[in-house]
């Protein structure tokens, strides 16, 4: 067992995936100013929400190093936070913008950058080892959103969870039950990708409604 998955974090050089450490060391060699490692969880572990994304964007959060940040779709994200009270201060798109997450986490399903923004079956349940331990040092958690399908089944995977009793849908809310955290919802969110919110898949009235079901969940 790797000294990595004993931690419960991949290493800035995690051998785990070989395709993703090939690419990674593809950006490294084209880009050497950016982040180019395994993304680390944002905000603070003994948070209540914790929000579960797919992976790091090439120029987002793998070129910054902060989830959701750099690309598109954190522009939607991190405004939500915010209106919900989940988020403040000023968000920049850069890690050094001094947004703070209040009683809220960001995490992947998979820490390093995928090619063409998609993992392989294999990279998401390797990088699982990442995700399981992360929700366990949440003493607090009582909500998971997860965005898009990739995230969601990662996460009921992780909870040991049947996926046909536990489906995917916008807006939808689970149960799940962890040996740490006890029962816990989970609430399902179409991804807030460019692709998402510019076909319509995603509007930004859609997403708002997911943030406040967890927010009434939350405050009840």
């Amino acid at each position: 067992m790797s000294t990595a998955k004993l931690a419960g974090k991949p290493g800035r050089n995690c051998p785990r995936c070989p395709r993703l450490v090939a690419y990674r060391e593809s950006l490294r060699a084209k880009e050497p100013a950016w982040f180019n490692a395994p993304v680390p969880s944002f905000g603070p572990a003994d948070a209540r929400l914790l929000i579960v994304g797919l992976a790091p964007g090439v120029q987002g959060a793998n070129r910054t190093g902060r989830p959701f940040t750099g690309d598109y779709a954190g522009l939607l994200l991190y405004e939500t936070l915010g209106r919900y009270g989940f988020a403040r201060g000023s968000f920049d798109a850069r890690i050094d913008d001094g947004l703070e997450l209040i009683d809220c986490r960001i995490t992947n399903a998979v820490r390093c950058v995928p090619p063409e923004n998609k993992p392989t079956p294999a990279e998401i349940n390797t990088c699982r080892d990442f995700l399981t331990p992360t929700v366990a040092e949440m003493k607090n958690l009582t909500v998971i959103v997860v965005l898009g399908h990739v995230a969601h089944n990662s996460v009921v995977s992780a909870f040991g969870a049947k996926k046909s009793q536990t489906p995917f849908k916008h807006a939808g809310k689970n149960m799940l039950t962890h040996e740490s955290t006890g029962a816990l919802a989970l609430f399902s969110s179409y991804h807030c990708s460019r692709y998402n919110t510019n076909t319509g898949v995603l509007t930004t009235a859609m997403f708002r409604d997911v943030f406040e079901k967890v927010r009434s969940y939350l405050d009840a």
